[in-house]
């Protein structure tokens, strides 16, 4: 293994941010995600790369040296595939070509992060599935304590919880009965949120098979999304439960979940579990549904025992057994059409062929160079100061990958800018033409991926445990079988490299720097409104837009690049004369999204990342139509999500305040104190100044008053406190007056705070009083205002004044997870694609 020499340049981040502006030809999203992700750091942040080209060649450098290993020895050509035959060897300038400007190539990112840094030690894999967990408190700790250690390597990882027994099941400790696989699912959550990487947070999939007795409590647990907010949750659905559902028949639940003779067992009616299913992913886009027993036998993997799958990555593309992990590689399909957007255009199958071959060898390369990676992570172990005890977990988890790796050498070819690709065809993407078109697409991908991987079988060696027997137990296999015969006939001759070739991952960063469509998906929006916070005191600062708490941003109308490329080519600029018209992520019909999956994962190995964009809307029975729908079509999974279906939902990181929430409910229904504190909040209605008198109860917002600042309510500035008080009137009707301190100490009472109130907004403010004063959360409270729809206008900016005053009382550490991006705090800025929530003006993402 070479050492790595560190670059001894150093550039300032305005030297950077000009050549990546360059380099992306000012797309300013662009620059900012490759520096602040990938661009080359010194352990003091110092930035040692000027713009992607030194990222290219850094990489480049690192995949020549594994290929000149290798061409040193690949001296056999006999019975190599014609390609195979011919092609000259990969050195560093071909290598650079194929990443230069994100055009043919692209590593995903923890390779573009990782790959020949010297300044961290990281893991290049993507991926990574550590074994179920235990049914033991001890399996528990150890799996929290790998997940803790894979995290700090920059490693997303899924675990399954369905080995563990169910709740109020016997276990011989203290405790006498087990509080259930459920009950720890927040503890694996919270050590997600923890573990920092490179200031990112870590990824997690946590899954349950669904015959799993405690299978409810998983699919209910983040219907509060206050709950599990470190973690994905996905159901591994059987065959035999979709059967169920289907002809509407009993199904039992039971643990051990494989056991003959399992110690519990419960009947229950399969279409109650599946509606309760499908509620949850209508309101919440969770649970995630995985076709388990597509993921096994349409597998070229999980078919041998030891490989055998038992969950996922946090994105559900790659299923794998416990203790092993996956690199990814995208290819750009949009670089393989010429002359784009015009009657002339066509794909060039050739090239793309040859792209794919190399690119799988790439794949491999890959491999090598993770397990160096793990070789310095090990080493990095040995040399720490800590006692061999503390040690043994993080050593064992590298050691059982760098295994794992060396026998399968699973590789993750993927691609992304399909959407762009077929309209630079000049296709539509929900039509039959473009099905027809993507069917040769992906033949040739993996034609070349299958006999790059016999051509390396032959002269690398095949993956460790190839065997023709278990090989033809796949249903993948059988596929090429009789439908690529050669290559089936010389895969069994010869083996191949890779035990798992292909997946579809989701490419948001990438897709991002490439300037084209992520992945499978079509395009998210053609041209939408990008906002940047800015600082409202700055005079020199351009506001556009204030949102409803008042905070100010800068407004710029950003086309997808792609599209941009398309008006710049035909000279028109009316959406509706694109290829891209009526065929954007919201508009798209759903049906032909699922062909289109189905058709992709035919040829696919691993599985594929892509999300179903609904209307607000859409049924509970439409979800479920949908899922049924990619079943039965072979899927291995598929995201279904509701616009607006997180909206309004709030994730409170701060547990004392939540507990707080909870124990407080009693005491803010109980009987109202005659006198109470209040504080007193302006803002503006329209033009007008109004204030809110907001009274507290045990520390806490109890009710509200509003009214316009004029006559005996126009209060000195300078009054932000006081009390009110609740009295009776002659006629014995309720009246409340506001009290508060003079300068000179003399107490002031302004009686009947709803004597000059407007009618109508007096009543909404009773309303929301009313929801104060039975305990409902206050990030809750603030997202009920927001989401009034009223009629006027002046009664909507009065709205969201209230919001305002109201959101000071939110407790600290709760955020809204709902459009606004915690990142940059665009209030709309984050859309659901691949599975992913991402931000279309910062470029932040989250699988999740």
């Amino acid at each position: 293994m070479s050492q790595i020499v560190s670059p001894s340049k150093s550039y300032t981040y305005n030297e950077v941010l000009e050549k990546s502006l360059h380099y992306f030809n000012n797309d300013e999203l662009a620059a900012t995600t490759w520096i602040n992700k990938y661009c080359l750091k010194d352990k003091d942040g110092n930035f040692l790369e000027k713009s992607p080209d030194d990222m290219h060649l850094r990489m480049a450098k690192q995949f020549a040296r594994v290929e000149q290993k290798y061409n040193l020895k690949e001296t056999v050509k006999d019975n190599l595939s014609a390609y195979g035959k011919k092609r000259k060897p990969l050195d560093q300038n071909k290598i650079y070509k194929l990443f230069k400007d994100f055009k043919y190539v692209i590593p995903q990112g923890s390779v573009m992060f990782g790959l020949g840094n010297d300044y961290v030690i990281a893991s290049l894999s993507n991926c990574i599935v550590v074994p179920s967990v235990l049914d033991s408190y001890g399996g528990v700790c150890y799996t929290d304590e790998q997940l803790a250690q894979l995290f700090k390597r920059r490693c997303g990882v899924g675990v399954d919880l369905s080995e563990l027994r169910p709740k109020d099941a016997l276990v011989s400790n203290a405790a006498g009965s087990t509080t259930g696989a459920v009950s720890f699912m927040n503890r694996f959550s919270n050590t997600t949120r923890e573990v920092a990487q490179n200031g990112r947070r870590g990824a997690l999939m946590l899954t349950m098979d669904v015959k799993h007795p405690d299978i409810e409590d998983f699919i209910t647990i983040k219907q509060d999304l206050t709950k599990i907010t470190g973690a994905n949750i996905s159901i591994r659905l059987s065959d035999e439960f979709m059967q169920a559902v289907v002809n509407d028949t009993k199904f039992t639940l039971q643990w051990p979940i494989e056991s003959k003779t399992p110690k519990y067992t419960k009947e229950i009616d399969a279409k109650d579990l599946w509606d309760k299913i499908i509620t949850c992913a209508h309101n919440t886009a969770e649970p995630g549904l995985i076709f388990w027993d597509r993921q096994h036998h349409y597998s070229t993997s999980s078919v041998y025992p030891e490989f055998k799958n038992s969950s996922t990555n946090p994105c559900s593309e790659i299923a794998m057994q416990g203790g092993d992990s996956c690199r990814l590689i995208a290819v750009n399909l949009f670089s393989f059409v010429e002359a784009p957007f015009t009657k002339k255009a066509k794909f060039n199958f050739k090239k793309f062929y040859e792209v794919v071959y190399e690119t799988q060898r790439l794949m491999d390369d890959l491999v090598d160079l993770e397990l160096e990676a793990v070789e310095r992570i090990l080493n990095k172990i040995n040399q720490d100061p800590e006692p061999d005890t503390i040690k043994r977990t993080e050593k064992e988890t590298w050691e059982l990958l760098k295994e794992t790796g060396k026998k399968g050498r699973r590789t993750g070819l993927g691609f992304t800018a399909l959407a762009d690709t077929i309209a630079a065809l000049g296709i539509k993407f929900d039509t039959e033409q473009a099905l027809t078109v993507v069917d040769e697409v992906m033949k040739t991908k993996m034609t070349a991926e299958f006999d790059s991987s016999i051509d390396m079988a032959i002269t690398r060696g095949q993956f460790e445990v190839f065997n023709r027997n278990i090989e033809d137990t796949s249903e993948f296999v059988q596929m090429l079988a009789e439908e690529f015969p050669d290559t089936y006939t010389r895969m069994m001759q010869h083996g191949r490299r890779n035990i798992s070739i292909s997946t579809v991952a989701p490419t948001g960063s990438l897709s991002m720097l490439a300037q084209v469509s992520s992945g499978i998906e079509p395009v998210f929006l053609l041209s939408y409104i990008r906002r940047r916070k800015v600082n409202t005191n700055d005079e020199n600062s351009k506001v556009d837009f204030i949102d409803d708490l008042g905070d100010g941003f800068e407004e710029f109308t950003v086309y997808h690049k792609k599209f941009e490329t398309w008006m710049n080519t035909t000279g028109n600029t009316e959406i509706i004369d694109s290829p891209y018209a009526g065929a954007t992520a919201p508009e798209i019909d759903w049906k032909k999204r699922v062909e289109m999956q189905a058709l992709v994962q035919k040829y696919t190995t691993h599985s594929i990342s892509s999300t179903i964009n609904l209307a607000a809307e859409v049924t509970v029975d439409l979800v479920g139509d949908i899922y049924i729908d990619s079943w039965q079509k072979g899927l291995k999974g598929i995201t279904v999500y509701r616009d607006g279906s997180r909206s309004g939902i709030l994730v409170s990181t701060d547990e004392k305040s939540e507990k707080e929430t909870k124990n407080s409910n009693e005491t803010l229904v109980a009987k109202r104190p005659d006198k109470i504190e209040a504080e007193v909040v302006r803002f503006h209605n329209e033009s007008e100044k109004w204030l809110a008198v907001i009274g507290f109860v045990d520390g806490r917002p109890y009710e509200i008053f509003t009214g316009e600042m004029k006559d005996a309510f126009n209060l000195p500035q300078w009054v932000v406190k006081g009390w009110v008080l609740k009295g009776r009137n002659e006629d014995e009707s309720s009246r409340y007056d506001f009290q508060y301190i003079d300068n000179e100490g003399y107490k002031i009472t302004i009686e009947g705070l709803s004597r000059s109130f407007n009618k109508e907004f007096w009543n909404y403010a009773k309303l929301i009083s009313g929801v104060l004063r039975h305990g409902m959360p206050m990030p809750y409270v603030v997202d009920l205002i927001q989401n009034l729809n009223l009629y006027d206008d002046h009664i909507n900016t009065w709205k969201n004044g209230v919001a305002r005053a109201l959101k000071r009382f939110v407790p600290e550490g709760a955020e809204a997870v709902d459009k606004k991006c915690p990142s940059c705090n665009d209030p709309e800025g984050l859309i659901f694609e691949e599975g992913c929530l991402k931000c279309k003006s910062c470029g932040y993402s989250k699988c999740g």
